[in-house]
């Protein structure tokens, strides 16, 4: 039998593990802590955005947007159902790919503050990533806590913010 903790995320729920009855690890239909670690090691996204001030409303501070996602293309809609479920909040969005030789595709989502908070952060520090999406978890986290606290009502706390979310997704070059 392979050993879990030698083996990427992906890995892991890819291959089939056996129990020393031959069981399956997971119920048919249900979806496994694993398997959604490497589902967020592979589509999944940790994401900040930063809001302007609307002045004509009268707001003086941004707004932080957190938010934990998996996207995938409409065709795996069934899929995302489950993500949904094993979650039990969120929710899926239909996003159309205006690109050539793009699919259109679906998103689930979490935003949610408490959910984040109390879900699925939780989760992800039982159960890490192993990809190199774990570093914008960390920064994800601490933004989170900045954000609940509404530290980004000050111009320290707005800034901190600001540094912590630019070194996020670095690997894709965007930082």
């Amino acid at each position: 039998m392979l050993e879990p903790k030698k083996t990427g995320s992906q890995l892991r729920h890819s291959i089939a593990f056996f129990h020393k009855n031959n069981a399956r690890r997971t119920k048919p239909g249900k979806l496994s802590a694993d398997y959604i670690v490497g589902l967020t090691d592979g589509e999944g996204s940790f994401t900040v955005f930063l809001q302007a001030p609307k002045k004509e409303h009268g707001s003086i501070n941004y707004r932080v947007l957190c938010r934990y996602y998996i996207k995938m293309r409409e065709d795996d809609l069934p899929l995302l159902k489950k993500v949904e479920q094993f979650w039990g909040c969120g929710k899926i969005y239909f996003q159309r790919e205006y690109r050539e030789n793009q699919h259109n595709n679906y998103r689930f989502e979490i935003f949610n503050y408490d959910s984040l908070r109390y879900v699925v952060v939780p989760f992800f520090k039982r159960h890490p990533l192993e990809s190199k999406r774990i570093k914008d978890f960390e920064l994800f986290c601490q933004i989170l806590d900045l954000a609940m606290s509404k530290a980004h009502q000050t111009e320290d706390g707005l800034q901190k913010i600001m540094k912590l979310k630019s070194q996020m997704h670095a690997y894709l070059g965007l930082a």
